[in-house]
Protein backbone atom coordinates (compact mmCIF):
# COMPACT_ATOMS: atom_id res chain seq x y z
CA UNK A 1 0.00 0.00 0.00
CA UNK A 2 1.42 3.37 -1.03
CA UNK A 3 2.11 5.81 1.79
CA UNK A 4 1.43 9.47 0.99
CA UNK A 5 2.72 12.63 2.64
CA UNK A 6 -0.87 13.59 3.50
CA UNK A 7 -1.49 10.42 5.55
CA UNK A 8 -1.86 10.18 9.32
CA UNK A 9 1.30 8.48 10.55
CA UNK A 10 1.17 5.71 13.13
CA UNK A 11 4.42 4.22 14.45
CA UNK A 12 4.18 1.44 11.88
CA UNK A 13 3.53 3.78 8.97
CA UNK A 14 6.26 6.18 10.11
CA UNK A 15 8.71 3.30 10.33
CA UNK A 16 7.77 1.98 6.89
CA UNK A 17 8.04 5.40 5.27
CA UNK A 18 11.38 6.36 6.83
CA UNK A 19 13.00 2.90 6.64
CA UNK A 20 14.24 3.32 3.04
CA UNK A 21 15.88 6.62 4.03
CA UNK A 22 17.48 5.05 7.09
CA UNK A 23 18.80 2.10 5.13
CA UNK A 24 19.91 4.48 2.37
CA UNK A 25 21.98 6.60 4.76
CA UNK A 26 23.40 3.58 6.59
CA UNK A 27 24.37 2.01 3.29
CA UNK A 28 25.99 5.27 2.19
CA UNK A 29 28.00 5.29 5.41
CA UNK A 30 28.95 1.64 5.11
CA UNK A 31 30.42 2.02 1.67
CA UNK A 32 32.29 5.07 2.90
CA UNK A 33 33.68 2.93 5.70
CA UNK A 34 34.81 0.36 3.14
CA UNK A 35 37.16 3.03 1.75
CA UNK A 36 38.76 3.34 5.17
CA UNK A 37 38.98 -0.42 5.64
CA UNK A 38 40.80 -1.01 2.36
CA UNK A 39 43.11 1.99 2.71
CA UNK A 40 44.04 1.09 6.28
CA UNK A 41 44.64 -2.61 5.62
CA UNK A 42 46.19 -2.41 2.14
CA UNK A 43 47.87 1.01 2.00
CA UNK A 44 48.90 1.40 5.67
CA UNK A 45 48.18 3.71 8.56
CA UNK A 46 49.97 6.73 7.03
CA UNK A 47 47.70 6.69 3.97
CA UNK A 48 44.73 6.07 6.29
CA UNK A 49 45.67 9.09 8.41
CA UNK A 50 46.10 11.20 5.25
CA UNK A 51 42.61 10.32 3.99
CA UNK A 52 41.09 11.20 7.37
CA UNK A 53 43.02 14.47 7.49
CA UNK A 54 41.57 15.82 4.20
CA UNK A 55 38.10 14.31 4.62
CA UNK A 56 36.68 17.35 6.50
CA UNK A 57 37.48 19.62 3.52
CA UNK A 58 35.86 17.19 1.10
CA UNK A 59 32.74 16.98 3.26
CA UNK A 60 32.44 20.78 3.40
CA UNK A 61 32.26 20.95 -0.40
CA UNK A 62 29.78 18.08 -0.62
CA UNK A 63 27.77 19.64 2.20
CA UNK A 64 26.56 22.32 -0.20
CA UNK A 65 24.41 19.55 -1.67
CA UNK A 66 22.84 18.87 1.73
CA UNK A 67 22.04 22.57 2.06
CA UNK A 68 20.27 22.72 -1.30
CA UNK A 69 18.59 19.35 -0.77
CA UNK A 70 17.20 19.87 2.72
CA UNK A 71 16.25 23.53 2.25
CA UNK A 72 14.82 22.87 -1.19
CA UNK A 73 12.88 19.83 -0.03
CA UNK A 74 11.35 21.77 2.86
CA UNK A 75 10.19 24.47 0.44
CA UNK A 76 8.89 22.02 -2.16
CA UNK A 77 7.09 19.90 0.45
CA UNK A 78 5.38 22.99 1.85
CA UNK A 79 4.29 24.05 -1.65
CA UNK A 80 2.95 20.53 -2.31
CA UNK A 81 1.00 20.76 0.97
CA UNK A 82 -0.48 24.05 -0.28
CA UNK A 83 -1.64 22.22 -3.42
CA UNK A 84 0.51 23.98 -6.06
CA UNK A 85 2.26 21.13 -7.88
CA UNK A 86 3.35 23.28 -10.85
CA UNK A 87 5.20 25.69 -8.57
CA UNK A 88 6.73 22.74 -6.71
CA UNK A 89 8.18 21.40 -9.97
CA UNK A 90 9.64 24.81 -10.82
CA UNK A 91 11.29 25.14 -7.42
CA UNK A 92 12.62 21.59 -7.64
CA UNK A 93 14.12 22.27 -11.08
CA UNK A 94 15.79 25.46 -9.83
CA UNK A 95 17.48 23.52 -7.03
CA UNK A 96 18.95 20.97 -9.42
CA UNK A 97 20.27 23.65 -11.78
CA UNK A 98 21.81 25.50 -8.84
CA UNK A 99 23.50 22.28 -7.68
CA UNK A 100 25.07 21.70 -11.10
CA UNK A 101 26.45 25.24 -11.24
CA UNK A 102 27.83 25.24 -7.71
CA UNK A 103 29.24 21.73 -8.12
CA UNK A 104 31.29 22.68 -11.17
CA UNK A 105 32.72 25.80 -9.52
CA UNK A 106 33.59 24.06 -6.25
CA UNK A 107 35.19 21.09 -8.02
CA UNK A 108 37.50 23.35 -10.00
CA UNK A 109 38.48 25.38 -6.94
CA UNK A 110 39.00 22.31 -4.78
CA UNK A 111 41.31 20.62 -7.26
CA UNK A 112 43.41 23.77 -7.68
CA UNK A 113 43.80 24.51 -3.96
CA UNK A 114 44.12 20.97 -2.61
CA UNK A 115 47.83 21.18 -1.76
CA UNK A 116 47.59 24.49 0.18
CA UNK A 117 44.58 23.07 2.02
CA UNK A 118 46.56 19.95 2.98
CA UNK A 119 49.35 22.15 4.30
CA UNK A 120 46.86 24.20 6.31
CA UNK A 121 45.32 21.04 7.77
CA UNK A 122 48.73 20.01 9.11
CA UNK A 123 49.74 17.24 6.71
CA UNK A 124 53.19 15.88 7.51
CA UNK A 125 55.70 15.34 4.64
CA UNK A 126 54.94 11.61 4.80
CA UNK A 127 51.19 12.22 4.44
CA UNK A 128 51.29 15.01 1.84
CA UNK A 129 51.29 12.93 -1.35
CA UNK A 130 48.33 10.81 -0.22
CA UNK A 131 46.43 13.89 0.99
CA UNK A 132 46.75 15.68 -2.36
CA UNK A 133 46.17 12.58 -4.46
CA UNK A 134 43.06 11.41 -2.61
CA UNK A 135 41.67 14.94 -2.26
CA UNK A 136 42.02 15.97 -5.90
CA UNK A 137 40.52 12.80 -7.32
CA UNK A 138 37.57 12.84 -4.93
CA UNK A 139 36.84 16.54 -5.40
CA UNK A 140 36.91 16.10 -9.19
CA UNK A 141 33.64 14.16 -8.75
CA UNK A 142 32.15 16.66 -6.27
CA UNK A 143 29.27 17.70 -8.58
CA UNK A 144 27.95 14.13 -8.59
CA UNK A 145 28.40 13.90 -4.82
CA UNK A 146 26.31 17.04 -4.42
CA UNK A 147 23.62 15.72 -6.77
CA UNK A 148 23.49 12.49 -4.79
CA UNK A 149 22.98 14.44 -1.56
CA UNK A 150 20.27 16.61 -3.13
CA UNK A 151 18.30 13.71 -4.61
CA UNK A 152 18.35 11.75 -1.34
CA UNK A 153 15.96 14.35 0.06
CA UNK A 154 13.91 15.07 -3.07
CA UNK A 155 13.16 11.40 -3.79
CA UNK A 156 11.37 11.26 -0.43
CA UNK A 157 9.39 14.43 -1.15
CA UNK A 158 8.46 12.84 -4.49
CA UNK A 159 7.06 9.84 -2.51
CA UNK A 160 9.75 7.58 -3.99
CA UNK A 161 11.89 6.61 -0.95
CA UNK A 162 12.35 3.06 -2.26
CA UNK A 163 13.83 4.39 -5.50
CA UNK A 164 16.25 6.46 -3.42
CA UNK A 165 17.25 3.32 -1.56
CA UNK A 166 17.76 1.38 -4.80
CA UNK A 167 20.00 4.13 -6.19
CA UNK A 168 22.06 4.22 -3.00
CA UNK A 169 22.45 0.43 -2.99
CA UNK A 170 23.62 0.53 -6.61
CA UNK A 171 26.13 3.27 -5.78
CA UNK A 172 27.27 1.41 -2.68
CA UNK A 173 27.93 -1.88 -4.44
CA UNK A 174 29.78 0.03 -7.14
CA UNK A 175 32.04 1.61 -4.52
CA UNK A 176 32.71 -1.62 -2.65
CA UNK A 177 33.43 -3.61 -5.79
CA UNK A 178 35.79 -0.96 -7.14
CA UNK A 179 37.52 -0.61 -3.75
CA UNK A 180 38.23 -4.33 -3.77
CA UNK A 181 39.54 -4.08 -7.35
CA UNK A 182 41.50 -0.82 -7.22
CA UNK A 183 42.87 -1.03 -3.66
CA UNK A 184 42.76 -4.70 -2.73
CA UNK A 185 43.84 -6.29 -6.03
CA UNK A 186 45.54 -3.59 -8.11
CA UNK A 187 47.04 -1.91 -4.99
CA UNK A 188 46.43 1.64 -6.20
CA UNK A 189 46.28 2.84 -2.60
CA UNK A 190 44.53 6.10 -1.72
CA UNK A 191 44.14 6.99 -5.42
CA UNK A 192 42.19 3.78 -6.01
CA UNK A 193 39.92 4.47 -3.04
CA UNK A 194 39.24 8.01 -4.30
CA UNK A 195 38.46 6.79 -7.81
CA UNK A 196 36.11 4.10 -6.47
CA UNK A 197 34.26 6.71 -4.40
CA UNK A 198 34.01 9.17 -7.30
CA UNK A 199 32.63 6.60 -9.77
CA UNK A 200 30.06 5.42 -7.22
CA UNK A 201 28.93 9.02 -6.74
CA UNK A 202 28.34 9.23 -10.49
CA UNK A 203 25.90 6.35 -10.11
CA UNK A 204 24.18 8.00 -7.12
CA UNK A 205 23.92 11.39 -8.80
CA UNK A 206 23.10 10.56 -12.42
CA UNK A 207 20.46 7.82 -12.05
CA UNK A 208 17.94 10.09 -10.24
CA UNK A 209 18.74 12.90 -12.68
CA UNK A 210 17.73 10.69 -15.62
CA UNK A 211 14.61 9.57 -13.73
CA UNK A 212 13.33 13.10 -13.09
CA UNK A 213 14.18 14.29 -16.61
CA UNK A 214 11.67 11.80 -18.00
CA UNK A 215 7.89 11.64 -17.42
CA UNK A 216 7.37 9.68 -14.18
CA UNK A 217 4.74 8.71 -11.62
CA UNK A 218 6.21 10.68 -8.73
CA UNK A 219 5.03 14.04 -7.40
CA UNK A 220 7.98 15.81 -9.03
CA UNK A 221 9.71 16.15 -12.37
CA UNK A 222 12.28 18.48 -13.90
CA UNK A 223 10.81 21.26 -16.05
CA UNK A 224 12.17 24.23 -17.95
CA UNK A 225 12.39 27.26 -15.69
CA UNK A 226 14.66 30.20 -15.04
CA UNK A 227 16.53 30.68 -11.79
CA UNK A 228 14.58 32.94 -9.43
CA UNK A 229 16.39 34.67 -6.61
CA UNK A 230 13.63 34.58 -3.98
CA UNK A 231 12.97 30.80 -3.78
CA UNK A 232 16.68 30.00 -4.14
CA UNK A 233 17.65 32.32 -1.30
CA UNK A 234 14.77 31.06 0.81
CA UNK A 235 15.71 27.41 0.28
CA UNK A 236 19.44 27.95 0.80
CA UNK A 237 18.81 30.11 3.85
CA UNK A 238 16.59 27.43 5.35
CA UNK A 239 19.03 24.64 4.46
CA UNK A 240 21.96 26.61 5.82
CA UNK A 241 21.67 24.65 9.07
CA UNK A 242 22.71 21.45 7.28
CA UNK A 243 25.57 23.27 5.57
CA UNK A 244 26.52 24.82 8.88
CA UNK A 245 26.45 21.39 10.46
CA UNK A 246 28.77 20.03 7.76
CA UNK A 247 31.15 22.97 7.96
CA UNK A 248 31.14 22.97 11.75
CA UNK A 249 31.68 19.21 11.91
CA UNK A 250 34.57 19.52 9.49
CA UNK A 251 36.13 22.34 11.50
CA UNK A 252 35.64 20.31 14.67
CA UNK A 253 37.38 17.37 12.99
CA UNK A 254 40.29 19.64 12.13
CA UNK A 255 40.49 20.78 15.77
CA UNK A 256 40.35 17.14 16.90
CA UNK A 257 43.21 16.32 14.53
CA UNK A 258 45.32 19.22 15.82
CA UNK A 259 44.72 18.15 19.42
CA UNK A 260 45.44 14.51 18.66
CA UNK A 261 48.66 15.36 16.86
CA UNK A 262 49.64 17.35 19.91
CA UNK A 263 48.70 14.77 22.56
CA UNK A 264 49.10 11.45 20.76
CA UNK A 265 50.65 11.86 17.30
CA UNK A 266 49.76 10.18 14.01
CA UNK A 267 48.19 7.19 15.82
CA UNK A 268 45.65 9.55 17.35
CA UNK A 269 44.42 10.67 13.93
CA UNK A 270 44.11 7.05 12.80
CA UNK A 271 42.14 6.16 15.96
CA UNK A 272 39.86 9.14 15.47
CA UNK A 273 39.37 8.10 11.86
CA UNK A 274 38.04 4.72 12.99
CA UNK A 275 35.68 6.43 15.43
CA UNK A 276 34.38 8.70 12.69
CA UNK A 277 33.79 5.84 10.26
CA UNK A 278 31.75 3.92 12.81
CA UNK A 279 30.02 7.10 13.97
CA UNK A 280 28.96 7.71 10.34
CA UNK A 281 27.06 4.42 10.39
CA UNK A 282 25.31 5.00 13.73
CA UNK A 283 24.54 8.67 13.12
CA UNK A 284 23.28 7.71 9.64
CA UNK A 285 20.28 6.07 11.34
CA UNK A 286 19.30 9.40 12.89
CA UNK A 287 20.03 11.36 9.72
CA UNK A 288 18.09 8.88 7.60
CA UNK A 289 15.08 9.12 9.89
CA UNK A 290 15.26 12.92 9.86
CA UNK A 291 15.54 13.05 6.06
CA UNK A 292 12.65 10.61 5.72
CA UNK A 293 10.32 12.40 8.12
CA UNK A 294 11.14 16.01 7.11
CA UNK A 295 8.99 16.08 3.94
CA UNK A 296 6.04 14.77 5.99
CA UNK A 297 6.55 17.55 8.55
CA UNK A 298 6.88 20.12 5.76
CA UNK A 299 3.73 18.90 4.00
CA UNK A 300 1.54 19.02 7.12
CA UNK A 301 2.98 22.41 8.05
CA UNK A 302 2.03 23.74 4.60
CA UNK A 303 -1.42 22.18 4.90
CA UNK A 304 -1.98 23.65 8.38
CA UNK A 305 -2.37 20.25 10.10
CA UNK A 306 -1.11 21.15 13.59
CA UNK A 307 -2.37 17.88 15.07
CA UNK A 308 -0.18 15.89 12.71
CA UNK A 309 2.84 18.03 13.61
CA UNK A 310 2.26 17.22 17.28
CA UNK A 311 1.84 13.55 16.44
CA UNK A 312 5.10 13.43 14.45
CA UNK A 313 7.07 15.30 17.12
CA UNK A 314 5.93 13.05 19.98
CA UNK A 315 6.55 9.82 18.13
CA UNK A 316 9.91 10.96 16.80
CA UNK A 317 11.16 12.06 20.22
CA UNK A 318 10.33 8.65 21.68
CA UNK A 319 11.97 6.84 18.76
CA UNK A 320 15.15 8.91 19.03
CA UNK A 321 15.41 8.19 22.76
CA UNK A 322 14.94 4.44 22.40
CA UNK A 323 17.32 4.12 19.47
CA UNK A 324 19.93 6.26 21.27
CA UNK A 325 20.02 3.90 24.24
CA UNK A 326 20.28 0.88 21.95
CA UNK A 327 23.09 2.34 19.84
CA UNK A 328 25.11 3.48 22.87
CA UNK A 329 25.04 -0.04 24.34
CA UNK A 330 25.85 -1.57 20.96
CA UNK A 331 28.78 0.80 20.36
CA UNK A 332 30.28 0.00 23.76
CA UNK A 333 29.92 -3.75 23.23
CA UNK A 334 31.48 -3.64 19.73
CA UNK A 335 34.42 -1.40 20.59
CA UNK A 336 37.02 -4.19 20.45
CA UNK A 337 35.76 -5.97 17.28
CA UNK A 338 35.39 -2.71 15.37
CA UNK A 339 38.84 -1.46 16.40
CA UNK A 340 40.35 -4.81 15.41
CA UNK A 341 38.66 -4.67 12.00
CA UNK A 342 40.45 -1.44 11.06
CA UNK A 343 43.71 -1.39 13.03
CA UNK A 344 44.16 -4.88 14.41
CA UNK A 345 47.56 -5.05 12.71
CA UNK A 346 49.02 -2.57 15.26
CA UNK A 347 48.66 -3.50 18.96
CA UNK A 348 49.25 0.01 20.31
CA UNK A 349 46.87 1.62 17.86
CA UNK A 350 44.26 -1.07 18.53
CA UNK A 351 44.37 -0.46 22.31
CA UNK A 352 44.08 3.31 21.82
CA UNK A 353 41.15 2.98 19.40
CA UNK A 354 39.23 0.47 21.51
CA UNK A 355 39.56 2.59 24.66
CA UNK A 356 38.55 5.74 22.79
CA UNK A 357 35.45 4.11 21.35
CA UNK A 358 34.16 3.00 24.76
CA UNK A 359 34.24 6.63 25.91
CA UNK A 360 32.88 7.90 22.59
CA UNK A 361 29.86 5.54 22.74
CA UNK A 362 27.96 7.64 25.30
CA UNK A 363 27.44 10.40 22.72
CA UNK A 364 24.90 8.27 20.84
CA UNK A 365 22.42 8.58 23.73
CA UNK A 366 21.57 12.17 22.81
CA UNK A 367 22.78 12.70 19.23
CA UNK A 368 19.56 11.48 17.63
CA UNK A 369 17.34 13.93 19.47
CA UNK A 370 19.59 16.86 18.52
CA UNK A 371 19.76 15.85 14.86
CA UNK A 372 15.99 15.42 14.64
CA UNK A 373 15.31 18.75 16.41
CA UNK A 374 17.43 20.63 13.87
CA UNK A 375 15.77 18.80 10.98
CA UNK A 376 12.31 19.43 12.44
CA UNK A 377 12.80 23.20 12.35
CA UNK A 378 14.25 23.00 8.82
CA UNK A 379 11.07 21.21 7.74
CA UNK A 380 9.06 24.00 9.37
CA UNK A 381 11.02 26.42 7.16
CA UNK A 382 12.65 27.97 10.25
CA UNK A 383 16.27 27.94 9.14
CA UNK A 384 17.35 30.32 11.91
CA UNK A 385 16.52 27.97 14.78
CA UNK A 386 17.76 24.94 12.88
CA UNK A 387 21.07 26.64 12.08
CA UNK A 388 21.46 27.80 15.68
CA UNK A 389 21.07 24.26 17.00
CA UNK A 390 23.50 22.87 14.42
CA UNK A 391 26.06 25.64 14.88
CA UNK A 392 26.11 25.57 18.67
CA UNK A 393 26.03 21.75 18.82
CA UNK A 394 29.11 21.33 16.67
CA UNK A 395 31.08 24.54 16.27
CA UNK A 396 30.67 25.95 19.79
CA UNK A 397 30.01 23.04 22.16
CA UNK A 398 32.30 20.45 20.52
CA UNK A 399 35.13 22.86 19.78
CA UNK A 400 35.07 24.23 23.33
CA UNK A 401 34.95 20.74 24.80
CA UNK A 402 37.82 19.36 22.74
CA UNK A 403 39.99 22.36 23.62
CA UNK A 404 39.16 22.53 27.34
CA UNK A 405 38.62 18.94 28.49
CA UNK A 406 42.12 17.64 27.54
CA UNK A 407 43.59 20.25 29.89
CA UNK A 408 41.57 18.69 32.72
CA UNK A 409 41.44 15.02 31.72
CA UNK A 410 44.36 14.52 29.33
CA UNK A 411 43.78 12.43 26.19
CA UNK A 412 40.51 11.04 27.60
CA UNK A 413 39.13 14.56 27.52
CA UNK A 414 39.31 14.46 23.71
CA UNK A 415 37.15 11.34 23.60
CA UNK A 416 34.64 12.70 26.16
CA UNK A 417 34.27 16.02 24.31
CA UNK A 418 31.50 14.92 21.95
CA UNK A 419 29.32 13.55 24.76
CA UNK A 420 29.57 16.82 26.71
CA UNK A 421 28.70 18.75 23.55
CA UNK A 422 25.64 16.55 22.85
CA UNK A 423 24.41 17.08 26.41
CA UNK A 424 24.61 20.87 26.04
CA UNK A 425 22.90 20.69 22.63
CA UNK A 426 20.11 18.51 24.04
CA UNK A 427 19.21 21.17 26.60
CA UNK A 428 19.24 23.83 23.86
CA UNK A 429 17.08 21.76 21.48
CA UNK A 430 14.50 21.11 24.20
CA UNK A 431 14.30 24.81 25.01
CA UNK A 432 13.70 25.73 21.35
CA UNK A 433 10.96 23.10 21.03
CA UNK A 434 9.20 24.48 24.11
CA UNK A 435 9.56 28.13 23.06
CA UNK A 436 8.10 27.52 19.59
CA UNK A 437 5.23 25.19 20.49
CA UNK A 438 2.56 27.91 20.30
CA UNK A 439 3.92 29.42 17.10
CA UNK A 440 3.64 26.13 15.19
CA UNK A 441 0.84 24.70 17.36
CA UNK A 442 2.46 21.31 17.89
CA UNK A 443 2.42 21.46 21.71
Amino acid sequence: MRIQLSDHFTYAKLFRFTLPSIVMMVFTSVYGVVDGFFVSNFAGKTAFAAVNLVMPFIMVLGGIGFMVGTGGTALVSKVLGEGDREKANRCFSMMIRLTLILGAVLSLGGVIFMRPVAVFLGATPEMMADCVRYGRITIFFNTFFMLQNVFQSFLIAAEKPKLGLAVTVAAGFTNMALDALFVGILRWGSAGAALATGLSQCVGGLLPLFYFLRPNRSLLRLVKTRLERKPLLRACGNGASELMSNISSSIVSIVYNFQLLRYVGEDGISAYGVLLYVQFIFIAIYIGYSIGSAPVVGYHYGAGHSGELSNLLKKSTLLMGASGLLLAVLAYALSDPLARLFVGYDATLFALTSHAFRLFACSFLLAGFNIFASSFFTALNNGAVSATISFLRTMVFQTSSVLILPVLLGVDGIWWAITVAELCACVLSALFLVWNRKRYRYG
